[in-house]
């Protein structure tokens, strides 16, 4: 057995490891955050992810194109990365390295996704609501769109679309996390909310915001019950794919530095 020191040796290695440390180095303070601060961030990201989605409506109610429009969702996207807010399907990479490297444990991970998507979604709430009163003009979008999703059944197609989002969001924050360079980070945001909002991928929290803005108008053939049902499917295909599809392979990649035997990961040192 080659000892940790020598299987890491190339320079794509090191900075594989170098990134997983990164990775728990900010995880570590994520899941050991109070509840004031877990809640404010959550909020915040709630409300960050709303900015999107009022951008988002305005351009399809403009321009009627559904790429354009997740391409100026990105508006979102860039205001979570800048304001070091939280989003739930953020919560997948991050967190769950820092407790298989042993910085935190898995009550710890259960207590921040709960509280992450539930302030998400209270957030964005508030958000939308005052969108909806602001802008008239959009509530026919907003009703469209909103159907789109909620009305969209419960197939093996539309998990694969939740499956999907929450992979291309994992995938953001593994791209946020191998580049040192803000311009990078920014460019992984835009191209992430082109892929997620452009091309109609299931995400609990960008689409309930969607669906909450439809609702807000008073008329729409759904309702919060139905809501809820798609909020339940959307969140299991993202945990799917945020976790199978890019985090699992994350860790195997990284598991030389991620084990309890590093001092570096685990002390945080």
């Amino acid at each position: 057995m080659q000892p940790d020191d020598q299987i890491m040796q190339g320079p794509g290695e090191r900075r594989v490891a170098e990134a997983a440390e990164r990775i728990v180095a900010e995880g570590r303070p994520r899941l050991h955050r109070t509840w004031t601060s877990l809640v404010a961030t959550s909020l915040l990201g709630g409300i960050d992810v709303g900015v999107g989605i009022m951008v988002l409506l305005f351009v399809r109610h403009e321009t009627g194109s559904e790429l354009l429009a997740g391409l100026a969702f990105s508006v979102g996207l860039i205001a979570l990365l800048l304001g070091h807010s939280e989003l739930f399907t953020e919560g997948f990479l991050v967190p769950v390295a820092t407790v298989i490297a042993g910085a935190a444990t898995w009550l710890d991970l259960a207590r921040m996704w709960a509280t992450v998507l539930v302030m998400n979604l209270i957030g964005g709430w508030v958000l939308t609501w005052i969108v909806m009163q602001a802008f008239p003009d959009l509530h026919r979008t907003a009703v469209t769109a909103g159907a789109h999703f909620v009305d969209g059944g419960y197939t093996l197609s539309t998990f694969c679309l939740a499956v999907l989002g929450g992979g291309v969001i994992t995938l953001m924050t593994r791209m946020h996390h191998g580049t040192d360079s803000m311009t990078g980070k920014i460019t992984a945001s835009i191209i992430a909310a082109f892929v997620l909002a452009g091309l109609g991928l299931w995400h609990s929290i960008l689409d309930s915001l969607v669906a909450f803005a439809g609702l807000h108008t008073g008329r729409t053939a759904y309702g919060y019950a139905d809501w809820l049902l798609w909020l339940a499917w959307a969140v299991l295909g993202n945990i799917v794919g945020g976790l199978l599809l890019t985090t699992a392979l994350r860790l195997v990649r990284s598991a030389p530095v991620l084990s309890g035997d590093n001092p570096a990961v685990k002390d945080g040192s």
